[in-house]
C-alpha cells in the first residue's frame, strides 16, 4: 500500500460535494460536525441511517440495539455480511462506520432501551432517530422526547408502506410540533412487525433515506422538515400522501401516560424456560410417526417455511383464544421464525389455559 493510500482525507476532501451545495456550505457542514445523534435500532432502518449520517459528517453517533445479526436480516440490512451473522448489530455497525467515517465519533449500547434508561440515552442527543421495529419502543421514544424537548425523526414500515415524520420539533413561537401521540394516540396491539408481515428490501432503504434527509435538514436548518405531518409512501404504486397533524396531546397527558405505561416489548423479555421446547426435542417429536396423536404443531405466522409439516396455521393477529379447542391430553407446539411471536402467543394461551401443555419453539425455525 502506498503512502498516498494510507493518507487520511481532510474534511474538505471528504465533504467537498456536500459543501459545494450553497444551502450547506462550510457553515452547514460545521453544524453537522457539531451535531450528536442517537440512533435506536440498527436493523433495516437504523443501519443505513447511521452509515449515511456518518458519511454526511455528523460528529457524534450513539447506536442502540440489543439484537444480533441473523441470516434473515441480510436481504434488507445491507451493511452486514454473511460473516457477521451472530454478531451484535450495534457493535458490528460501529466497526463499519469507524472504517468509513474518520470524522465521526461513534459509540454503541447493546442493552434494550427501557423506561429506566431512556432519559439517560437521549440526554446528550440533539436529535433522536427511531429505527426500531417495536411499537412499544416507538411510543417510549416519542414520550421521552416530548418530556425532554428532543426532536424525534420517526420511521416505520408495513409490508410495502413506509411512514416518516419529524416529531416534537421546536417552532419559532416556542411551541413544539406534533408527536406520535397526535397521529396515533393509543398504541395498537394487533400491528404485526416485519417478522410477522414481511417487508420488501427497497421500501426499507427508501424510508431510511427519508429519515436521513430529515436529520440533515433539521441539523443544517434548511428546507422544510416533515413537521405537523406524516408522510405515507407506498412502494408498489410509487404513491405518497401527507397526513396533516396538529399538537393536541399535551405534555402533561404524555407525562401521565409515561408514568402508567410499561412499554413492554416481548422481544426484550427473558423467556420462561418452562414454556419452551428445544429444537432437539421437537426434532425427536417430528421423527416419531405417532406424534400426530398427541402433539399438534401450530405456525403463528402466515406462509412460514418449515422443515416439517405443521398441523395448523393461525397467524397471531388472527388468534381468537376463546374459539380455540384446547385438549388436555395434547401437547401444543407453537412455531415462528425467531421464537418471539410464538412465545408471545404461548403467553396469551397460558393465561387462558394455565394447565394446558403449550410450548414455544426456542429460537424459532432459524435455530431449528
Amino acid at each position: 500500500m502506498t503512502e498516498k493510500n494510507k493518507m487520511k482525507p481532510t474534511k474538505k476532501q471528504l465533504f467537498k460535494r456536500q459543501i459545494t451545495l450553497s444551502e450547506i456550505g462550510e457553515i452547514g457542514q460545521q453544524k453537522l460536525q457539531n451535531a450528536s445523534v442517537l440512533v435506536v435500532g440498527c436493523g433495516g432502518l437504523g443501519s443505513p441511517i447511521a452509515v449515511h449520517l456518518a458519511a454526511s459528517g455528523i460528529g457524534k453517533l450513539h447506536l442502540v440495539d440489543f439484537d444480533t445479526i441473523d441470516a434473515t436480516n441480510l436481504h434488507r440490512q445491507v451493511f452486514y455480511s454473511l460473516a457477521d451473522v451472530g454478531k451484535p448489530k450495534a457493535e458490528t455497525l460501529m466497526r463499519f462506520i469507524e472504517n468509513r467515517a474518520p470524522f465521526t465519533k461513534v459509540s454503541f449500547s447493546t442493552k434494550p432501551i427501557t423506561k429506566s434508561n431512556v432519559f439517560d440515552l437521549i440526554a446528550n442527543a440533539d436529535i433522536v432517530v427511531d429505527g426500531t421495529d417495536s411499537l412499544p419502543t416507538k411510543y417510549l421514544l416519542n414520550d421521552a422526547c416530548v418530556l425532554r424537548n428532543k426532536p424525534l425523526v420517526y420511521g416505520s414500515l408495513y409490508k410495502f408502506d413506509g411512514y416518516v415524520a419529524s416529531f416534537n420539533v421546536a417552532q419559532e413561537d416556542g411551541s413544539y410540533s406534533a408527536s406520535l401521540r397526535d397521529a396515533f394516540p393509543k398504541m395498537a396491539t394487533d400491528v404485526p412487525n416485519c417478522e410477522e408481515a414481511g417487508t420488501l428490501n427497497s421500501i426499507v432503504s427508501l424510508i431510511a433515506a427519508q429519515q436521513v434527509n430529515e436529520v440533515l435538514k433539521l441539523v443544517a436548518g434548511i428546507g422544510e422538515p416533515l413537521t405537523n405531518q406524516l408522510l405515507i409512501y407506498n412502494s408498489l404504486q410509487n404513491s405518497q400522501l401527507k397526513m396533516k397533524l396538529q399538537r393536541a396531546v399535551t405534555k402533561e397527558e404524555i407525562q401521565e401516560r409515561f408514568d402508567n405505561e410499561t412499554y413492554f416489548d416481548a422481544s426484550c423479555e427473558i423467556q420462561n424456560p418452562d414454556w419452551l421446547i428445544s429444537a432437539e426435542e421437537l426434532k425427536r417429536i417430528v421423527s416419531d410417526t405417532d406424534r400426530s396423536r398427541s402433539v399438534e404443531i401450530i405456525s403463528v405466522l402466515e406462509n412460514l417455511q418449515t422443515p416439517f409439516i405443521v398441523d395448523k396455521e393461525i397467524p397471531i393477529q388472527k388468534l381468537n383464544i376463546e374459539e380455540l379447542n384446547i385438549e388436555a391430553s395434547k401437547k401444543y407446539v407453537l412455531v415462528c421464525e425467531k421464537g418471539i411471536t410464538s412465545y408471545n402467543a404461548t403467553k396469551q394461551l397460558k393465561e387462558r389455559f394455565p394447565e394446558a401443555n403449550i410450548l414455544s419453539l426456542a429460537g424459532g425455525i432459524n435455530d431449528y
